[in-house]
């Protein structure tokens, strides 16, 4: 998915892979490794039903044998799925192949590393902005729906290009969203994440939360406008302890030009103190798109200097040379006629014409059951198009209600605040009002008494109760506010328990729908097998035929013999008409 610049070995690796070309499920045929990380191998596949490009997730070979892994990979398939947000990477389907492999099946994207882009530089503020923006809304809908991504770092951000717009952020590997309380995923007091962007809270061994993404987006949103981390050290335990204690340090001090604005959203979202930090991610985002309105609205290209290299982005991958199952009666026409030129008195070998006939009764069955694919498999896509559907409309409702929670709740918080300080001032004056009252009583018991001092004793009890007024009014916007909130959350509940249930629904019939298509699938890549056995021999049986060369040359020529001839069972199943 990631442009990478791999040494000699590593580009041995991949060309001794043994899961190259292989077939997943029946659906999904692997085609170059494109990444490696923590839990498993990445490959680009392509899907030999609808010929779309989608990037396989293999669980590592020597991690088989964790049983947890089926648990942790159906939680990071739902997990991010649910949220389904522009800005967070598809999830397509997951599942166990028949020798036990899991796999995951996400979006395949075409881009760059957000850390190649750091490693050039500084970004101008305007785009480092932008990108921060983009990761604050996807953000702020996962923890919507209750999903904490717990391991976000410049790996894991990927800019591509969409619909004309450059450095379209998408955010990739949800994996630790799904380590939740389970002890046999998340053993308490285990420390996940990458010490370099581990928030405080995570670097105690403390649960990761909301907020904990939210400090991992100050450490991104620092290397963006400096270049470099806020926080470097080579020991790992030294770097916990700097995130545990150390302050942050201030970005102008680094990059001069530092907009006091964003060093302050950005020294925020460093906070140790996690209550300190934003409340959510709507309210950040209400301040980064005040902070873009404010900025002068000229391009990143002019920003970032003539001299600037461009962004190296990996070519997209290359078009299918798969052959129709419609070709394959022509081939086995052709076969025929190579077969009549090479042995014109009839006298064909019986295994030769074994094959040729072979290769028409497979060519037919394929064709027959070509038709069948097409229809299970658009049912599929129509299901799923009507799920996403219907999970970007909750998940748009959620967000709506959750931007109104988190003003209501900010409300709150401030009429609070002005409650202390009236509760406080309460206080003072009914302090001074049981002064002067003593004073008046005991002024008047002697007889001693004056008129100011009553006055003063009067105006005492007045100012009390004016006080006790106000506050009053300032707990009942407080009450008031608080209401609303609770109110919003309870709708905010309701649609997470109506999504839920809705998606379960929808995988158990999509799991129906997908068997099917694998199983018929699974019967395709048995006739292409057989016919691709038959193509085999008859082409071995006859290319030292010279009657036959001007024949073979257009078998040649059509993609179908040489290397990938010879590879019985390589080619792709019948794919479904586009």
């Amino acid at each position: 998915m990631a442009q990478a610049s791999p040494q000699k070995s590593a580009r041995s690796r991949r060309s001794q892979d043994p899961s190259l070309n292989k077939v997943i499920a029946g659906r999904y045929r692997l085609e170059a490794r494109i990444g490696e990380g923590g839990m498993g191998i990445v490959y680009r596949a392509r899907h030999v039903l609808i010929d779309r490009i989608v990037a396989v997730k293999l669980i590592r070979p020597d991690l088989r044998g964790e049983t947890h892994l089926r648990a942790w990979m159906l939680r990071e398939a739902r997990a991010a799925n649910r949220v389904d947000h522009a800005h967070i990477i598809d999830i397509h389907d997951i599942g166990e192949t028949d020798e036990g492999e899991l796999y995951l099946v996400m979006e395949y994207l075409v881009g760059t590393p957000l850390s190649a882009e750091i490693g050039r530089g500084p970004m101008p503020l305007n785009r480092a902005v932008d990108i921060i923006e983009q990761m604050g809304a996807a953000l702020a809908r996962a923890h919507d729906l209750g999903v904490v991504h717990r391991d976000l770092k410049s790996d894991n951000i990927l800019l591509t290009s969409r619909g004309g717009r450059k450095d379209f952020v998408k955010i990739l590997d949800f994996g630790l969203a799904a380590l939740a309380h389970d002890p046999r995923l998340a053993p308490k007091g285990a420390v996940f994440g990458t010490p370099e962007y581990m928030s405080p809270e995570q670097a105690r061994g403390e649960q990761a939360g909301p907020q904990s993404d939210l400090y991992a987006l100050g450490i991104l949103f620092f290397e963006l406008l400096t270049g470099q981390l806020p926080f470097r050290s080579s020991d790992r335990d030294t770097l916990l302890e700097m995130q545990r204690t150390a302050k942050a340090p201030k970005p102008s001090a680094i990059r001069k030009d530092c907009h006091p604005v964003a060093e302050r959203i950005l020294l925020r979202l460093l906070e140790k103190d996690a209550r300190r930090r934003y409340r959510d991610g709507h309210h950040l985002l209400e301040e980064l798109k005040a902070l873009q309105r404010s900025l002068p609205s000229q391009g990143w290209d002019k920003d970032s200097g003539e001299g600037a290299a461009a962004p190296q982005i990996p070519p997209p991958p290359p078009p299918s040379r798969s052959a129709d199952v419609t070709e394959w009666g022509s081939r086995a026409g052709l076969f025929s006629r190579m077969v009549s030129r090479a042995y014109p008195s009839g006298t064909t070998p019986p295994e030769l014409l074994k094959a040729v006939n072979s290769a028409w009764e497979n060519a037919s069955k394929a064709n027959g059951l070509e038709g069948e694919i097409a229809s299970h498999t658009r049912r599929l896509e129509a299901l799923e198009r009507r799920g996403r559907a219907l999970r970007a409309e909750i998940g748009r409702k959620v967000e709506e209600l959750a931007q109104e929670e988190s003003r209501s709740l900010r409300e709150a918080a401030s009429y609070g605040e002005a409650e202390a300080v009236l509760r406080q001032s309460l206080e003072d004056a009914e302090a001074v009002a049981r002064a002067n009252v003593t004073a008046a009583d005991a002024a008047e018991k002697s007889g001693t008494g004056s008129r100011q001092l009553f006055e003063a004793a009067g105006s005492g009890r007045a100012l009390v109760a004016a006080r006790r007024e106000e506050l009053k009014r300032q707990a009942g916007k407080r009450e008031s506010r608080e209401e609303t909130a609770r109110d919003l959350r309870r709708q905010i509940e309701d649609l997470r328990a109506q999504l839920a249930r809705y998606a379960e629904a929808l995988e158990e019939d999509l799991a129906a729908g997908r068997e099917k298509v694998a199983t018929r699938a699974r019967e395709g890549l048995e006739y292409e097998s057989a016919y691709q056995d038959a193509s085999n021999t008859i082409v071995t049986a006859l290319k030292g035929k010279p009657e036959c060369r001007e024949l073979l040359n257009d078998f040649i020529a059509s993609g179908a013999a040489g290397s990938d001839s010879a590879a019985a069972g390589r080619r792709p199943a019948p794919s479904a008409p586009r």
